[in-house]
């Protein structure tokens, strides 16, 4: 194993002192697996780089190697418990409880490249690729992601990204998101209410107003996108799988959550 950082996106000691302890367990038979500090640093890497598995460097493990802990950790739901471990304890260390009161909803559309996989069009912002929905606390943190075709409508994404939550952040009781989910997902919401109390709050601009403005609550989750947009590999959609996309952008905030954690 190197003992020096020898990329930026490299975990230093403290960083992986957080998450050793929460990695899964190594399997007692089979070979002597890779250093596991060595394949995050190269999923990091990549996510960070922006570039192609097979043309990840030479010191890192093979690519073939570090993608099977990705798929297989993806699989399994590593990435959700770590990234959830890791959210509620930022939330702590913020002075908030472990579950939140309240989150904001929005979505993002962003081109794929030329892979296979799924994709449609994105009328209102002319995009050709797929849609982000995102579930974000009042810090920025995730709560949930689900990633769909661009062509499926924001209140459609809502309601499969809000079911996911049926057993999830029993504390939730209010949403915020702009005038794009009026109608059948207020109605929607209303139904859900009779088995747990979540409201949808809209937040509009105001009338007549013209040319850019910060809404209230809005800005939290377009922060949250801004920052996803630092780590390259999500500028764009790469992945064959909708699962492998939602599960970087997960990793991308376990990086962010870990540099505050080891602050």
């Amino acid at each position: 194993m190197r003992n020096t950082q020898l990329y930026p996106s490299d975990l230093n000691n403290e960083q992986w002192s957080i998450l050793e302890n929460l990695l899964p367990p190594v399997a007692p038979r089979g070979r002597p697996p890779h250093p596991r500090r060595l394949v995050l640093d190269a999923i990091f890497y990549i996510l960070r780089s922006g570039c192609a598995w097979r043309m990840m460097p030479k010191d890192f493990p093979p690519w073939q190697t570090v993608y099977g802990y990705f798929r297989r950790w993806q699989r399994q739901g590593y990435w959700q418990k770590i990234h959830d471990s890791l959210r509620a304890q930022v939330r702590e260390r913020s002075g908030k409880q472990r579950q939140p009161t309240a989150a904001i909803l929005d979505s993002q559309s962003v081109k794929v490249a030329d892979q296979g996989g799924p994709r449609g069009y994105d009328a209102g912002k002319k995009v050709t690729g797929r849609k982000r929905h995102v579930l974000v606390d009042t810090l920025g943190l995730l709560l949930a992601v689900l990633v769909t075709e661009a062509d499926v409508q924001d209140r459609d994404g809502a309601k499969r990204l809000l079911a996911r939550l049926a057993r999830s952040f029993s504390r939730l009781v209010c949403i915020w998101a702009d005038g794009g989910y009026a109608g059948q997902l207020v109605e929607w919401l209303w139904a859900l209410r009779a088995r747990r109390k979540i409201r949808l709050e809209l937040v509009k601009r105001a009338q007549g107003q013209r040319g850019f403005a910060v809404l209230p609550k809005r800005w939290i989750v377009e922060r949250t996108f801004a920052w996803l947009l630092k780590w390259r590999r999500l500028r764009s959609d790469y992945e064959r799988r909708l699962a492998h996309s939602e599960a970087l952008i997960q990793i991308a905030m376990i990086g962010l959550m870990l540099r505050r954690l080891a602050r």
